[in-house]
């Protein structure tokens, strides 16, 4: 396969000059197509509409043989610092013990190929750099042996690489030892890439690459950044979403030991200090009188009425066909089904934090994003600087989830003004507490749906009526992810449904609200509502119409291979109608969302109303899996979330207030909580999707599809709970 390179040679020259005494390769690749942000799967222009990006990437070799790749995405648990390098490598036929990997700096040279600002969100990162990291392997190899045949006198055709190396008969030079002039060589036009069936690394089992530093604590994330003079803060913030400070005393504060400054900001009161506990104290002790603004009535049941008599009526149409409602009118049998799920936080294993250290003309900044781009603008125009001017230092983050892909760039913002106000170098950190009650939801959602089924028990007509928070209005995002006032992402997995497709007649609407709570994308995003609501509905209309789960979804889906292929895999691998121990059900659910298709079965008992989860069997088509032990710990990661989020997690309001606060009463999955998990890749060479998020949204319903096998209870609001009490 010969691919196109995108690289002058001015620009080699320039990358290579970066580095003294090795070669560095700077890569980009065609944008093909452009993509909906943070995980829609439509397409919204081509490479005609928008300047293509600038070499995104560089991949450095050294005198000494080691390979760095410079990622400009951020590692965050999914592997990618394993699985871009196992690109190159591949085609660069690179020692892999050699191989290193760096976070890349905030740069407009390192946009995403697809979404067009630096990004890690919407699983998107292993398809989207697939063909350019692969190319950059491919380059530098081409690149070297063109050195080692000047070196050794010989036809380039007449050489061959392997582990580190370029060899020719008995003869081998090591690619540190050919660094330097391979630098200074033309940049070819047009590599040749491997035929896949000669790949040696990609699709292989690897380990991760981040896996001894994350053990031996030497990996650096952004609560581990320290140098002199640094200081850390903490901001009191308005109990109550919209509030503002009408006064504060600091007198009792400053008396802290350790306590330096006290400083107002435009989200609250910053306590200033040496450390993180003077700081904690500090802001203890600190008196702050709130003027509460509109929203210190919020009250999470008043919320959820306020929905509930929305969806009595349509909203705003998101998809239709046909005539839903005269078909209604005259369906054999009628489903009605009302669902609602609440407001969700991230919950990352590391709190918020960032440090910020300001110069007359600089700025630089640590800390671990999902989005380089904004952050970096945002605190660009607080200082009133240029964003080159603005240097962005990514490190490890400890979770993500959506949090720190913020257009609003809020806890990056805070902190470049509490730096700002207090003139010295700050971290500012948030407690676990203020990450839970800090705000940026996932939104909470109600559904009403109607459905009318024929003779045969299938559906005829559907209508759904889904009300909720927009996570678009208000961001750069709107102008095209909300369209006719509908959010796409709101709707997705319902208005594009496979369910629907095979329904003459439907009705897809959408309401939406504001209510002052700041919401933004978590894990899957709109498909972390929207499949457990159809595929409890499906499930649903298999019981009314006495047919097996299993078969009627294989019926509603025969125009779908990539669903039934994951759905089939996790049916067989679960043994789906063997008999189980006496007390424990199966459920079973199957999902699209960023690309990929994914099944899970759940075994599930219930003994006087306690749900215990035995064992999720997983079946995921990604296309190719680049790394299948990366994928099945994302799958396993996301079946863990999944099952906190339905079991146990919510956030509600009462006079404003959030009402949970830590680990204790915003419950997440406990190690002793979690089931066997099994997880089966489809052999698939379909176009490659995603995997840190695409297994999460049919863990839910394959949950409560599973309690009513057991119980005969259908489980309409999440989260559990105490519901089967």
């Amino acid at each position: 396969m010969t691919a196109p390179l995108n690289i002058s040679r001015r620009t080699f020259i320039k990358a290579s000059a970066l580095v003294v005494g090795g070669l560095v390769i700077a890569f980009s690749i065609p944008q093909a197509k452009r993509f909906l942000l943070p995980g829609a799967a439509k397409e919204t222009g081509n490479a005609g509409e928008s300047k293509l990006p600038a070499p995104n990437a560089f991949l450095r070799i050294g005198t000494d043989n080691t390979i760095t790749v410079m990622l400009a995405h951020s590692e965050m648990g999914q592997s990618i610092w394993t699985t871009l390098p196992m690109l190159i490598a591949e085609e660069l036929d690179a020692d892999w013990s050699k191989i290193r990997v760096e976070h890349a700096s905030a740069s407009p040279a390192y946009l995403h190929t697809a979404y067009g600002i630096q990004i890690t969100g919407g699983s998107s990162t292993t398809w989207s750099e697939f063909d350019r990291y692969r190319q950059a392997g491919a380059l530098t190899r081409q690149l070297l042996i063109g050195a080692a045949a000047e070196q050794l006198g010989v036809p380039a055709a007449n050489l061959k690489t392997e582990n580190g190396f370029v060899i020719s008969g008995d003869s081998k030079i090591s690619y540190g030892d050919l660094a330097e002039a391979a630098a200074k060589l033309e940049t070819p036009k047009a590599v040749t890439l491997k035929d896949p069936k000669d790949w040696k690394v990609i699709g292989k089992a690897t380990k991760r690459l981040d896996g001894p530093e994350k053990i031996n604590g030497t990996a650096v994330f952004g609560q581990d950044v320290h140098f002199d003079g640094l200081m850390t803060a903490m901001v009191a913030r308005s109990p109550v979403f919209g509030g503002s400070v009408k006064s504060f005393d600091a007198s009792a504060a400053k008396q802290v030991k350790g306590v330096q400054q006290v400083v107002q900001v435009p989200t609250g009161v910053a306590v200033v200090a040496d450390n993180y506990w003077a700081a904690k104290q500090g802001r203890e002790a600190l008196k702050v009188e709130w003027d509460l603004g509109p929203n210190a009535g919020l009250d999470s049941k008043a919320m959820l009425e306020d929905f509930r008599s929305k969806a009595a009526n349509p909203g705003l149409v998101a998809a239709q066909l046909g005539d839903s409602k005269a078909t209604l009118s005259k369906a054999d049998k009628l489903i009605e089904a009302e669902y609602a799920l609440p407001y969700l936080a991230h919950s990352p294993m590391e709190p918020l934090n960032c440090s910020v250290r300001i110069e007359k003309d600089a700025c630089e900044i640590w800390t671990g994003t999902q989005m380089q781009t904004t952050d970096q603008q945002a605190a660009a125009k607080i200082l009133g600087l240029k964003p080159e001017q603005v240097k962005i230092h990514t490190l490890f983050l400890g979770g993500g989830f959506g949090r720190r892909a913020n257009p609003a760039a809020d806890f990056v913002s805070e902190a470049v003004q509490v730096a700002k106000a207090a003139g010295v170098p700050v971290k500012t950190v948030w407690s676990r507490e203020d990450d839970v009650q800090g705000g940026y939801y996932r939104p909470m959602y109600l559904h009403k749906a109607k459905i009318g089924v024929d003779a045969n028990g299938f559906p005829a007509a559907w209508e759904q009526v889904t009300v909720g928070q927009s996570i678009m209005l208000g961001t750069p995002f709107e102008a095209f992810m909300i369209k006719d006032g509908v959010d796409a992402t709101s709707v997705e997995g319902i208005a594009d449904s496979p369910y629907l497709k095979q329904i003459p007649n439907y009705h897809v609407s959408l309401h939406t609200v504001k209510t002052g709570i700041p919401v933004l994308w978590w894990r899957s995003v709109g498909h972390s509502h929207s499949a457990f609501v159809m595929e409890s509905l499906i499930d649903e209309l298999a019981h009314s119409a006495k047919k097996d789960p299993l078969d009627y979804r294989r019926a509603l889906l025969k125009g779908h291979p990539r669903h039934l292929a994951a759905l089939n895999l996790a049916a067989e691998k679960a043994e789906w109608g063997k008999p189980l121990p006496k007390g424990v059900s199966r459920g079973i659910a199957v999902h699209e969302s960023f690309g990929s298709f994914v099944a899970q079965v759940a075994e599930v008992s219930v003994d006087q109303g306690t749900v215990k989860v035995h064992r999720m069997v997983c079946a995921i088509d990604c296309g190719l899996a680049v790394n299948p032990d990366s994928l099945k710990a994302q799958m396993e990661s996301s079946i863990s979330f999944g099952l906190g989020a339905a079991m146990q997690s919510e956030i509600t309001f009462k006079e404003g207030k959030v009402q949970q606060s830590n680990f204790h009463d915003y419950l997440v999955m406990r190690m002793s909580d979690m089931p066997k998990v099994e997880v089966h890749i489809v052999q698939s060479t379909e176009k490659m999707g995603g995997v840190g998020e695409p297994g999460l949204p049919p863990v839910a319903p394959a949950v409560t599809n599973a309690i009513f096998a057991a119980t005969g209870k259908r489980i309409r609001q999440l989260p559990i709970g105490n519901q089967l009490a």
